[in-house]
């Protein structure tokens, strides 16, 4: 049985996945795990690999939530997916953050950032 926060998380893994579709992304996986952790979801810009960090909070602004260690995380996962299919070098890829604070059980802020985490 998912916790509350897990239940949470996963509502605004959906929203997120339903909103970049409507923005023309393709979805290529979600919840894509390795030794350094997650990528929340990968998907495609036109030619480009989008590596999508999903955070949602209750009642407080969850664009704030994406720290230096989380930041340097989300580089080695973005590497560690580049290596593990094979990818070449010039693959053109980015980190976005997508954040989303629920209140009063709505999601009322949604934050896209592109090229929000880079080296």
């Amino acid at each position: 049985m998912p916790t509350p926060k897990r239940r949470l998380g996963d509502r605004g893994e959906q929203a997120a996945t339903t909103y970049l579709e409507q923005c023309g992304y393709t979805i290529v996986t979600r919840n894509w795990r390795c030794r350094y952790g997650e990528i929340d979801l990968v998907v495609r810009d036109g030619d480009q690999i989008v590596f999508v960090e999903v955070r949602t909070r209750r009642d407080h602004y969850a664009l704030e939530t994406i720290t230096a260690p989380k930041q340097q995380r989300l580089i080695a996962l973005a590497y560690q997916y580049l290596l593990d299919h094979q990818l070449p070098p010039t693959t053109l890829w980015r980190i976005d953050v997508v954040a989303l604070t629920v209140s009063s059980g709505r999601f009322v802020v949604c934050d896209h950032v592109m090229s929000a985490v880079g080296e």
